[in-house]
């Protein structure tokens, strides 16, 4: 890490300009992990992201770290945006994934699970229950466990078994003859609740000492039973994230559904025997059985991590005592758009009436998306002057009502046309259920477009109005999933401005009938324009600046690792350009640095809801401009996705996005601020000062804004 006088001397066209990619996905997750470790958490919470920060790191090697460990196979060389080769990355992850697993198992260990056990929810080891608990785990076992175990053996005659990614194991050792043991492998049950409950609400135990204390039921006659833990992760093997392998190779196929699905299932089947990038054991594991693991797997020993708390930290999401209500957030209640209340729905057309009226700005999940999204996609499908609805999923949940309303359109005679991404990495297989599913009920399904993945969010809604057809669109920041839209945050845009909606008509008209159209004027398109249109935009920031005419960029997003992107916000700042960059989660650009970047800075906002809209606004000499929608500044977003941004023209939309922006910049309680370094600070309320979470601010103004309506 270099001292701020070395900073000093970056060039812009120097590898020490960039952050490394890698690392700073990884700080993110730090970023969580100080939640929890932060007192102020209610403890459930605490639980909650410590789960978070498990599924983190799980999706981290099956993504990031499976595709280092191929290019170091492979013997690819290439070097990364700050000038680190694949082995150097692969060392310094490891270096803080375990840094980062210490500091989560003692957290565990020393705080959160002492406090769980004084509150009376517990979480305990199974040789501390009484008599009477142990009693009433092994009649479960015996009754709802046992049944569904598949001891499989490794000898002469039985082979090492196949272990599956992310599944929880026992290493069993039985003796066979004197000095002589057989190692059995028993796979922990995913469809048994992990968190085992005792009687009286007692508290939980873990499910895999349930086995293990009862492996006398399973081997009887056998003594001295040698039991530890082990869980393997697999890399998704056909990564393509900017760097990485192309994911699919669309060259040798013709791109029909039957052949697109072929494809991804064949994906899906080679992922499930993808490559081992981690195996985690408990740290009791003796060496030899760890040694034999590593042979069996085909891995090293810096493949191996020990778990000092729980194996498959990312069960602790699902970690859901009844009732301590006090041990949680305050209960977020879900309100409806002031513009959208006391609707009929007896009358699916009033909510085209108030759209009519002006654009509505929707922000998740202060707005509640079922009175809001899924209201209008309901109307859609009941109103008899609606002729056709056309929609993107990208993901949505398992019983997802809005596949119900698309079904129920198309029922009432509707033409319904939906584009499923089969591609949507670890959603494949439901999207393509989904597709399935929606084609036997007469939709017009399509899957994809041709060597891009679409990810845009858009719905439209075509009308008959007096003898003439009218549009109708929504224009998203996040999927039509109703479980996240209650914990991600995110933005939509409910109109029927005539330009905006010729041109998502246009956008459909690509996506479902391969039908390009090359003349957006509103819309910024990915890969079309999106990457064009930002570049010209920043430099105009610049023109700005060199003019002394007013300029600034205020931007949120996911991620930004973009570098021909970054490099112009570098000469942007050199050109005097003030840029803010709100980045949740990965940032590449090193800010705050004299003479390259002592204009930018960088925050990022980490609290009870996930972040995840994408605001880009630009002064433009004193004519602001906003856009929103569904793209990040990654190289993926602008060369391999379909994305769309739509810009806003109601200046009080306009306020509103600039409000939203502003109340993070004002936020000094669940943000970090980037340094030059790329290490983060969070902030904290100076001492006197109120504290403020733009997060709580959002509840307090829709709240507010409830009140008003009232």
């Amino acid at each position: 890490m270099k001292a701020t006088e070395e900073l000093q001397s970056i060039s812009i066209d120097s590898p020490e300009a960039y952050l490394n990619r890698e690392l700073s996905w990884l700080k993110f997750a730090r970023r969580v992990l100080d939640l929890v470790e932060d007192p102020e958490v209610p403890w459930l919470e605490r639980i909650k992201f410590a789960g978070i920060v498990g599924m983190l790191h799980d999706e981290f090697f099956m993504k990031r770290m499976s595709g280092l460990k191929r290019m170091i196979r492979q013997g690819r060389n290439k070097i990364s945006i700050d000038g680190q080769t694949p082995i150097e990355e692969m060392r310094g992850c490891r270096q803080e994934v375990l840094k980062q697993s210490k500091a989560l198992s003692q957290v565990l260990r020393e705080e959160i699970c002492p406090t769980l056990k004084k509150v009376g929810t517990p979480i305990l080891n199974y040789d501390d229950l009484s008599k009477k608990q142990k009693k009433h785990l092994r009649e479960y076992f015996r009754s709802s466990v046992q049944p569904i175990l598949r001891p499989l053996a490794v000898d002469a005659e039985h082979p090492f078994p196949f272990i599956s990614n992310q599944g929880l194991n026992l290493a069993v050792q039985i003796p066979v003859k004197k000095n002589r043991k057989r190692f059995v492998r028993i796979k922990v049950p995913s469809n048994r609740p992990r968190w085992v409950p005792l009687p009286d609400e007692a508290g939980f135990v873990p499910l895999e000492q349930v086995i293990a204390a009862n492996l006398q039921d399973l081997f009887p006659g056998s003594d001295e039973i040698e039991t530890c833990y082990f869980r393997v992760t697999r890399g998704a093997e056909s990564e393509n994230e900017d760097d990485l392998d192309l994911k699919y190779d669309y060259s040798e196929v013709d791109f029909v559904p039957g052949n697109i699905i072929h494809q991804v299932t064949d994906e899906l089947k080679a992922r499930r025997f993808a490559g081992v990038v981690r195996l985690q054991v408990n740290p009791e594991m003796p060496e030899r059985i760890r040694k034999w693991l590593a042979t069996q797997l085909e891995i090293g020993d810096e493949d191996i991590y020990d778990a000092d708390a729980f194996l498959a930290l990312s069960d602790l999401m699902d970690f859901r005592p009844t009732d301590f209500d006090d041990l949680r957030y305050p209960h977020h209640e879900l309100l409806t758009h002031p513009r959208l209340q006391d609707l009929n729905p007896d009358n699916p057309s009033a909510i085209f009436r108030r759209i009519a009226k002006g654009d509505i700005l929707l922000h998740h999940p202060y707005h509640c998306f079922e009175t809001s999204v899924l209201q209008f996609l309901r109307a859609a499908a009941f109103d008899p002057d609606v002729l056709a609805i056309k929609l993107t999923i990208y993901r949505t949940s398992s019983d997802s009502p809005i596949v119900r309303v698309l079904t129920e359109a198309a029922r009432q005679g509707k033409q319904v046309a939906v584009l499923v991404e089969v591609t949507a990495r670890f959603d494949e297989a439901p999207n393509i259920a989904w597709g399935k599913l929606l084609e036997k009920e007469g939709v017009h399904v399509s899957y994809g477009v041709e060597k891009l993945k679409t990810h845009v969010k858009l719905a439209l809604v075509v009308r008959e109005e007096q003898g003439k057809v009218q549009r109708y669109v929504h224009v998203g920041t996040g999927n039509y999933h109703t479980g996240t839209a209650r914990i991600y945050e995110d933005l939509g845009m409910l109109t029927c401005d005539s330009d905006l909606c010729e041109e998502v008509a246009a956008i459909f008209n690509e996506l479902t009938g391969a039908t390009p159209f090359e003349k957006y004027r509103r819309l910024i398109v990915a890969p079309e324009n999106m990457r064009t249109r930002f570049t010209q935009m920043i430099q105009r920031e610049a023109d700005h600046a060199q003019a002394g005419r007013p300029c600034g960029i205020h931007a949120k997003m996911n991620q930004l690792q973009d570098s021909e992107i970054i490099r112009e916000l570098y000469l942007a700042s050199q050109a005097g350009v003030p840029i803010t960059l709100n980045v949740r989660g990965l940032c590449c650009l090193r800010p705050g640095v004299p003479g390259l970047s002592e204009n930018i800075r960088v925050y990022s906002p980490v609290g009870r809801f996930l972040e995840h809209s994408r605001i880009y606004s630009f002064i433009n000499g004193g004519e602001p401009e906003y856009f929103f929608g569904s793209a990040d500044w990654m190289k993926r977003n602008l060369n391999r996705r379909v994305e769309t941004l739509a810009p806003v023209k109601d200046p009080q939309i306009k306020q509103e996005l600039k409000t939203i922006l502003e109340m993070y910049d004002l936020d000094n309680h669940s943000v970090w601020d980037c340094l030059p370094d790329g290490s983060y600070k969070r902030r904290r309320p100076a001492e006197g000062e109120e504290r403020r979470s733009a997060q709580e601010m959002f509840i307090r103004m829709c709240s507010h804004e409830q009140l008003i309506a009232v």
